[in-house]
């Protein structure tokens, strides 16, 4: 009697673990859940700054202060001061701009 129950026990727990996704295919497959597929493509216009930390960013609003830092600093360089149209995706977490391009406005 004991014995069955054990065999009973034993069995019952391999397949309530078997039937959990638990291995590296279930992990990979719920992180690519938890990230965007694609990222959004969007176009922000202002001026482009040199911000007191020494970093260029995208002055958006004059008024408010309002600003997105860039991550190629290299483009923006090259139209520090000037209006201008930028390409990319916004990291909101880091108000952070991904840049695909720059245009003058």
């Amino acid at each position: 009697m004991l014995r069955t129950n054990l065999w009973t026990a034993s069995l019952a727990l391999g397949l309530m673990l078997g039937s959990t996704a638990i291995g590296p295919k279930a992990l990979a497959q719920s992180q690519d859940q938890q990230q965007p597929t694609e990222k959004k493509t969007e176009t922000f216009t202002g001026q482009v700054i040199k911000a007191p930390n020494g970093q260029y960013a995208l002055l958006m609003d004059s008024q408010a202060g309002r600003g997105l830092y860039l991550d190629d600093q290299e483009k923006a360089k090259a139209f520090e001061g000037k209006t201008v149209k930028v390409t990319g995706y916004l990291e909101a977490a880091k108000s952070l701009i991904h840049v695909s391009d720059i245009q003058p406005a």
